[in-house]
């Protein structure tokens, strides 16, 4: 017996005896069928919709280069998107509150290296980096200078770490607070070189740095935006820039790479939003927020500022976290760091 299509007059198979009075043997794959392309639908709908009312943009505290950055990008981002983005300065809460957000993109946290190096420092962590966010984009990156004050008596890398190493204990440097990149940019410093310095820290990297000009302490590895200025003006001494090669921000200054191989440290900043948003969603804000990164005078000011412009791919960011990760996590847990 032979059976043929209703329209295109092919033969066809038969159909099983009873198949249109009796199929409930067929019915759950049926509704598995339908309900997965009701998902796709409305996840699509939601994405061609997207965005229909302001985005939140959740970030460190005010005045900090995060702040800035937000700023700058999220205005000219606002502008492609359609919508107003509001930033909402909450310090380390920041997290917290984008953690608990729905996944819909209205939600964003832009944020640096304590959102995935204070686990490795704390054991009481609510967040789980992967687990709780995808990532959007790379936005920014300062780099670290080491700076001396004009008083020790040295004028490269190699005469420090010979000085460091020729009285074990006595060289000082100053730092932020714990798990700072100026804290960690040193600590990475004296593993890879095995020079005994002490650390003296502030309450942040303005106290730091003031302490450093006025000669209470010896060394320090601040951002290069904080510290420009007085290298300019004499007060303070440049020796290298932490990046793994030369950087424009402090042109002229060599990587501290040149005299310890491998070396390599610097802050990045990265936009996310909560885990589970759709993937149109994401790659919608990636792309407006890499353009606005992109955008002429966003470069320039950010750049005047200290932070170098880096957009990414949502996967260039994952990569650049794991492999932070992965290079500093041996220098926190050999040298015992914890942040209670």
């Amino acid at each position: 017996m032979r059976a043929y299509g209703l329209i295109s007059g092919q033969p066809s198979r038969v159909l099983p005896p009873g198949f249109l009075m009796d199929n409930s043997q067929y019915r759950p794959i049926a509704q598995t069928l339908i309900a997965a392309g009701l998902c796709l639908h409305i996840a699509a709908a939601h994405a061609q919709a997207f965005p229909n009312r302001p985005i939140r943009l959740v970030t460190t505290e005010a005045g900090s280069g995060g702040d800035l950055m937000a700023r700058l990008a999220g205005q000219v981002a606002a502008r492609g998107l359609g919508q107003q983005v509001v930033v909402d300065n909450r310090g380390i809460s920041a997290i917290d509150i984008v953690q608990k957000a729905r996944s819909d993109g209205y939600t964003l946290l832009l944020y640096g290296p304590p959102l995935w190096l204070t686990p490795l420092m704390r054991d009481s962590i609510s967040w789980e980096l992967f687990r709780d966010f995808s990532p959007v984009t790379l936005t920014t990156n300062a780099p670290n200078i080491l700076v001396v004050h004009p008083a020790v008596p040295v004028q490269s890398v190699q005469q420090l770490i010979a000085l460091a190493k020729a009285i074990p204990g006595e060289v000082n440097y100053a730092s932020g607070s714990t798990g700072t990149s100026s804290h960690l940019a040193a600590e990475l410093f004296r593993a890879m070189t095995g020079v005994n310095i002490l650390r003296i820290a502030y309450r942040g990297s303005g106290p730091g740095i003031n302490a450093l000009v006025g000669g209470q302490v010896q060394l320090m590895f601040p951002s290069a935006g904080g510290v420009t200025a007085h290298v300019k003006s004499g007060k303070l001494r440049a020796l290298a820039v932490t990046t793994a090669q030369a950087s424009a921000l402090v042109a002229g200054l060599p990587p501290l790479a040149a005299f310890v191989p491998g070396y390599e440290s610097s802050s990045n900043l990265g936009i996310f939003v909560p885990s589970k948003t759709p993937e149109a969603i994401i790659a919608r804000l990636n792309r407006e927020f890499v353009q606005s990164l992109n955008n002429g005078d966003v470069k320039y000011r950010l750049f005047s500022a200290g932070l170098e412009v880096i957009a990414s791919t949502p996967g260039e960011l994952a990569s650049t976290i794991k492999s932070e990760v992965m290079r500093l996590g041996k220098v926190i847990k050999d040298a015992g760091i914890r942040d209670e």
